[in-house]
């Protein structure tokens, strides 16, 4: 009698707990250290931010264990309660990795459970980081199942996606057996939701925090014995039926063979990573053709339905408003020369400068356009055309040049913090992580 196919949710979990650290190729590794620098550094640059301290009084008022750091202010909360924290900060300005394969963003979802569980536990390191390719690679295994409908459907894969990457990442820190990690998924799969409706407000980088406060409760009830459905994506009425999907064996059987942390792209501009192809290829038309600011009659920006699901907004009043509006991001772009997080002012974005040049930027949703890719055309006021293609997400740097970008960017936004010295050293202690003994160790130092 055949052998009944195991299901898509038990072959993932079968995957994380059986994938043996001698199975990751040291590239990956090395691409994870970096990832990790990214996203503490983007943490500590959002600790101040509004949302940050509501969700800090918020937990005042919860109550609980002390028992992991909230990064940048010197506290500790519950586990929970600081991945839900950090997570939210290190989303919050929209400053953070993006995957395509993910829908989303991973490691906003993905390093705060995993760190808050490292500090707690005394984790190693290198446990540390092979639960976060593990966790990586789950989740964009989920999601490239899920689908571009998905996404378009209206969810925010960050959120749906990462509750399920968090909670597999977890389930291999806390070393949990097979069937407490299809429990794990399951309970965190009937949880997982975010909508893209919320972009442009607080909920968008609370999607992240949440996602990875779920990753610690699956992992944490699922080692008690709390049960779930083992079939919570490929069964009926389970997560791909009811929020579009299909299992696809093809990315199935990539499972082990290859770990896509080299496609992580991160960001060098402090907005959706929707907006970057249209501020880089208008970029490229003005400063190419010598234009000044004058000289430009209009401006359109073909993108695709799925970029600008994301960056959906014609104007903006607010800079968190201005990270999800293309004709903002463009215009300051072409009028300033910073794209980091001081062009995400309230003061900035209201600009009567910036609003004037806005309003000669048009959007066109064109089906020629594929994912984050976009094509602009500058008209001149003296009759003269010119038009530029861009796919950001084509253009990611290999392994050396990545790891120098991000220690620029991780000593801009961390030296800002914590000084360029104390920034300086955290680099290398980042940079040999695999041989950190207890993570402890790396917490106390910020």
């Amino acid at each position: 009698m055949a052998k009944e196919p195991i299901g898509m949710t038990r072959r993932i979990a079968k995957f994380i707990v059986e994938t043996k650290k001698s199975d990751i190729p040291a590239p990956v590794y090395e691409h994870a250290k970096i990832a990790f620098m990214d996203w503490l550094g983007v943490t500590l640059a959002g600790k101040d931010e509004l949302l940050v301290k509501m969700l800090i009084r918020y937990t005042d008022v919860m109550g609980g264990n002390p028992q992991a750091t909230v990064i940048g202010h010197n506290v500790k909360k519950s586990l929970a309660q600081a991945a839900l924290i950090n997570g939210s900060a290190s989303h919050a300005l929209d400053y953070d990795d993006t995957i395509l394969a993910f829908l989303g963003h991973p490691s906003v979802t993905l390093f705060p459970g995993l760190l808050a569980l490292g500090e707690w536990e005394g984790k190693t390191g290198e446990d540390f980081l092979t639960s976060y390719i593990i966790g990586l690679k789950a989740g964009v295994t989920i999601a490239s199942c899920a689908g571009g409908e998905h996404y378009i459907a209206g969810w925010h894969g960050t959120s749906t996606m990462g509750h399920l990457s968090a909670a597999a990442a977890c389930s291999r820190f806390l070393g949990l057996d097979e069937q407490q990690t299809v429990n794990a998924l399951g309970i965190a799969g009937t949880q997982a939701c975010g909508l893209k409706k919320v972009f442009g407000t607080m909920c968008k980088p609370f999607h992240a925090g949440r996602a990875s406060e779920v990753g610690i409760m699956a992992a944490l009830l699922a080692l008690e014995g709390f049960t779930s459905a083992d079939d919570i994506l490929e069964g009926a009425a389970g997560l791909f039926q009811a929020m579009k999907g299909t299992v696809n064996e093809i990315v199935l059987a990539n499972l082990g063979k290859t770990w896509d942390i080299e496609d992580i792209a991160q960001k060098y501009h402090a907005s959706c990573h929707a907006t970057h192809s249209p501020i880089e290829a208008a970029r490229s038309i003005v400063r190419k053709e010598r234009l000044a600011i004058g000289d430009i009659k209009s401006i359109k920006v073909h993108s695709s339905e799925v970029a600008l699901g994301a960056a959906y907004r014609t104007d903006a009043n607010t800079g968190l408003e201005g990270k999800f509006c293309i004709p903002y991001c463009v215009a300051n772009a072409l009028l300033r020369a910073n794209t980091g997080m001081q062009a995400f002012t309230d003061e900035k974005v209201r600009d009567s400068e910036v609003k004037a040049l806005m309003s000669k930027i048009s959007l066109v949703k064109d089906n020629e356009i594929l994912l984050l890719s976009s094509k602009v055309e500058v008209d001149t006021n003296d009759g003269r055309s010119f038009s530029a293609f861009c796919d950001v997400m084509q253009e990611i740097p290999p392994l050396d040049e990545k790891r120098e970008k991000i220690k620029s960017k991780f000593l801009d936004l961390a030296g800002a913090v914590l000084g360029d010295a104390k920034a300086e050293k955290l680099i290398d202690e980042i940079l040999s992580l695999e041989k950190m003994k207890n993570m402890n160790e790396l917490v106390a130092t910020f």
